[in-house]
């Protein structure tokens, strides 16, 4: 018997290729459908990842718990897999945008997009995969950035970073059209000084003299505070996509058995 970190003890040897999929399979489904939209492809992503799991279960040693080892699995197989669409919104593209002190959205349509279940599923499809699957985990899943990082194998600062971009993108995605702003006069902050802060000011993690520069900003800006409020409208429809009721299918865990 292996002994996970957080306390959870999932029989790695013997005869229980079962009990993993019973204790994880949930999980992993959910994961697997909101980074590819495919219940069918995603049917066969959990399914993959438990087998690869189980041949290589003489790898697990307990120096990540056993969801972040079976998430990462199911990431590398979900990017060996997915193929870049045409539907993608460009990172770089959106980069540029946000950087752009005239750019903004109508928040308005943007969140009532995202209030609709198929429209939020579709735009978070267009949102790349780097960026979509720690969107997802945080958003979502309410992952911690720390565990994200240590599932990608990357530092925290990269993980905030593509946590940061992946809500940019996705809000991007959700856009209907950018409006143009007259003028910033007197404005604090230039607008991409100010928005590549809003991630970790929506999370509360500004330091005091920053987070009274952004709040100024957004008082006085005409372009940033629809952006923002984009973000935080989003944000809390992504936090409804938790579904505890999305459950694999049964024919799945047979196919397993």
């Amino acid at each position: 018997m292996t002994t996970i970190p957080d306390g959870d003890e999932v029989l790695l040897d013997g005869q229980d290729l079962g009990a993993l999929a019973a204790a994880h399979g949930d999980d992993l489904f959910r994961f697997a459908l909101h980074l590819t939209r495919d219940r069918e492809l995603g049917q066969d992503l959990v399914h993959d990842t438990l087998l690869r799991a189980w041949d290589r279960r003489e790898q697990f040693r307990g120096e990540a718990s056993l969801r972040t080892w079976l998430h990462r699995i199911l990431h590398n197989l979900a990017v060996d897999r997915l193929r870049r669409s045409n539907r993608e919104v460009v990172v770089e593209e959106v980069d540029a945008s946000w950087r752009d002190d005239a750019w903004t959205v109508d928040t308005e349509a943007v969140v009532q997009r995202a209030a609709l279940r198929e429209e939020l599923q579709d735009a978070l499809v267009r949102v790349p995969e780097l960026l979509r699957t720690t969107v997802v985990l945080h958003d979502v899943e309410e992952w911690t950035v720390p565990e994200i990082a240590e599932l990608l194998e990357i530092t925290v600062a990269a993980a905030k970073q593509r946590l940061r971009r992946g809500r940019m993108a996705l809000v991007s995605a959700l856009a209907s059209g950018a409006e143009r702003r007259e003028a910033l006069d007197g404005v604090p902050l230039r607008c991409w000084d100010a928005r590549q802060h809003v991630s970790d000011y929506l999370d509360g993690e500004l330091a005091g003299p920053l987070v009274r520069q952004v709040e100024a900003h957004l008082e006085t800006c005409p372009t940033c505070p629809p952006l923002y409020a984009a973000l935080v409208g989003v944000h809390a429809e992504l936090g409804r996509l938790r579904d505890p009721d999305s459950v694999i299918p049964q024919d799945v865990l047979d196919r397993l058995a």
